[in-house]
């Protein structure tokens, strides 16, 4: 029996009226929110299990482009089912396996080809939240065309000492009480990055914060929590403007 590995009820979450919009780029959706002035910056949102379509991952676009960036959140599903608050977690093994964020690269390329033909855009940054936080961090060891990357709370997978050669500046966020990623795995990342990393990274652990913290809406958040929400976000901002 797995444990949920969500301490926040995400059926219990208020609406939220998008800015943006959709379009269909090849073979993938994307939401899509751009800032009302020309920009040749762009910034790539990876969402995590519950998928493209989910009110928090779209806030979180429409909160990064009012800091002046072209947004985009692709659905890295490809029109699959994303998980379901109703789906029993003794499953979330075999659906991970169809749905391996290690397996991301055509369409982040699909992705770039659009931001750069389509949208005119120059500098490419990404930030992905837990299952798109794993992404991000693949996508940084694999693709130099993104110039910088966020991983919130991406499990840490350990296959081979490459895994820590990042191509690009890369910032991991996480939270202290997550319970799907163990302290000693943040600690063996930073010896790790420490030994093989040649560009610029930073992890910083929130106080108390449990799986999924940072995408809160501003009426989802606890009040205790609303301080390192809002700090998560100001650092995942300022790493973002400091490359991109």
């Amino acid at each position: 029996q797995m444990a949920d590995p969500f301490l926040y009820h995400t059926g219990e979450r208020s609406q939220y009226g998008c800015l943006g919009h959709e379009v269909q780029i090849e073979h993938i959706k994307a939401y899509v929110c751009t800032p009302s002035f020309f920009t040749d910056k762009a910034v790539i949102v990876v969402h995590d299990i519950f998928g493209w379509l989910f009110p928090d991952i779209r806030y979180i676009v429409d909160l990064i482009a009012g800091h002046g960036y072209i947004t985009i959140c692709p659905d890295f599903f490809k029109g699959t089912d994303p998980w379901k608050t109703t789906d029993h977690w003794a499953d979330f093994a075999d659906w991970m396996k169809h749905h391996d964020p290690m397996k991301v690269d055509k369409e982040a390329d699909v992705v770039l080809k659009y931001l750069k033909e389509q949208c005119g855009a120059k500098k490419i940054g990404i930030v992905g939240f837990s299952w798109g936080g794993m992404a991000v961090h693949h996508l940084m060891l694999k693709n130099p065309q993104l110039t910088a990357g966020v991983s919130l709370y991406g499990r840490i997978i350990r296959d081979s000492e490459e895994r820590y050669n990042l191509l690009n500046p890369t910032f991991f966020i996480f939270g202290e009480k997550d319970h799907t990623i163990s302290y000693d795995q943040i600690t063996l990342l930073e010896e790790k990055l420490q030994q093989y990393c040649k560009v610029a990274y930073e992890i910083k652990v929130y106080p108390g914060q449990v799986h999924g913290f940072a995408q809160l809406k501003p009426e989802d958040m606890k009040p205790d929590d609303k301080p390192y929400i809002e700090e998560a976000r100001k650092d995942m901002m300022d790493w973002i403007k400091m490359f991109i």
